[in-house]
């Protein structure tokens, strides 16, 4: 049975897009990431599973409890916030041991505690510092230490890595993924930023105004999306226009300009049908001239190292972006693009969908 269910959580605001029929499940010590744009439904769903927001409809369910209707302190969850909302009078220990005292610990009892779960975070010592003098990383710990120590069920995390410099965000997601995994806590994290879900999430749940549009490992969700908005959301890609000229045996042949490409059988396989093909930067190799493919000229190059980003205008107008070794091609170069050469690779990095709104 899975540790932490969402059962169809519901939660409207008027006019406004709320959350509607929600439902996931978490085994014990994965973490779930969700993602979405801004008013997707993301923080709702954190609001709903803290207490701090009670559903029109739907269960929140931890270890076979139902907590949907408990109080914020009754259910034993976490919760750091997207500003850590420390206290600046107060020295670190005083911080972390705020809520064990709210919640009548012993004295004896919250001292060890408190420095238990600094122990945890790598903070042993800090108990008198003022958290005015940390860091943005250690200030976020001391916020993750004092969530942490009433020992909860579950633990929330709301952007937690938002507020940190982009030179510590990298290595700040891989000391927190190491914490978690360490502690071994169920945990749900809010954010916007695909890299922090895609580091940080066992499971990334992608949301669109507040309906759930895939959930999934990374890596299915960047190769196997389950609509336009998620491929189009995940990663990198290039949107071009196509018409469905041939369906057999499972595969989808689809003409774009003058080229055929092949896709698994989707729904739009109807013959004659517009789609929309979303091809990854590394779906798509150089072809030798006179190949069959999508012909254009190359009008930017970004160098990365063994590889660069290349921009191919095609003669149709698309714009194209590819992955390809460095010295694949040059500015003003006229190529034509062709899908990778292993059908299996090529059916991962590129995908098929209806043309119109979904």
């Amino acid at each position: 049975m899975p540790y932490l269910e969402l059962h169809d959580l519901t939660r409207r605001f008027g006019a406004r897009a709320g959350l509607f029929e929600l439902s996931l499940s978490l085994e014990r010590g994965q973490i779930l990431a969700l993602l979405g744009p801004s008013g997707s439904g993301k923080t709702t769903t954190l609001r709903l599973l803290g207490g701090f927001e009670q559903p029109d409809s739907g269960q929140v369910v931890v270890d076979g409890e139902d907590v949907t209707r408990l109080r914020p302190e009754q259910r034993r969850f976490g919760m750091v916030f997207q500003h850590y909302a420390l206290f600046p009078h107060l020295d670190v220990g005083a911080n972390v041991a705020f809520g064990l005292e709210s919640r009548g610990v012993a004295r004896g009892e919250v001292a060890r505690r408190v420095a238990d779960s600094l122990a945890l975070v790598d903070l042993t010592g800090f108990e008198r510092r003022p958290v005015g003098g940390l860091s943005g990383g250690q200030q976020q710990r001391v916020a993750l230490a004092r969530a942490l120590a009433p020992e909860p069920r579950v633990l929330l995390l709301d952007e937690p890595l938002s507020n940190l410099d982009p030179s510590l965000r990298e290595r700040t997601r891989r000391e927190l993924r190491a914490l978690i995994r360490r502690i071994g806590i169920t945990t749900v994290m809010v954010t916007h930023e695909q890299d922090d879900a895609f580091d940080l999430g066992d499971v990334v749940a992608v949301l669109k105004d507040g309906h759930l549009e895939q959930a999934g490992t990374p890596e299915a969700l960047y190769r196997a999306p389950a609509t336009a908005f998620v491929a189009g959301f995940i990663g990198r890609g290039s949107w071009l226009d196509g018409r469905v000229s041939g369906a057999d045996a499972g595969i989808t042949q689809v003409r774009i300009e003058r080229a055929e490409w092949s896709f698994r059988a989707s729904p739009a396989s109807r013959l004659g049908e517009a789609v929309r093909v979303l091809v990854r930067p590394e779906g798509l190799v150089f072809g030798p001239e006179g190949t069959a493919g999508l012909a254009g000229t190359v009008t930017d190059r970004r160098f990365a190292g063994a590889t660069a980003h290349f921009r191919v205008t095609t003669t149709q107008g698309n714009v194209i972006e590819v992955s390809a070794p460095a010295e694949a091609a040059v500015v003003g170069a006229a190529v034509t693009l062709v899908p990778q050469d292993s059908p299996a690779d090529a059916q991962q990095l590129a995908h098929c969908f209806r043309a119109g709104p979904e």
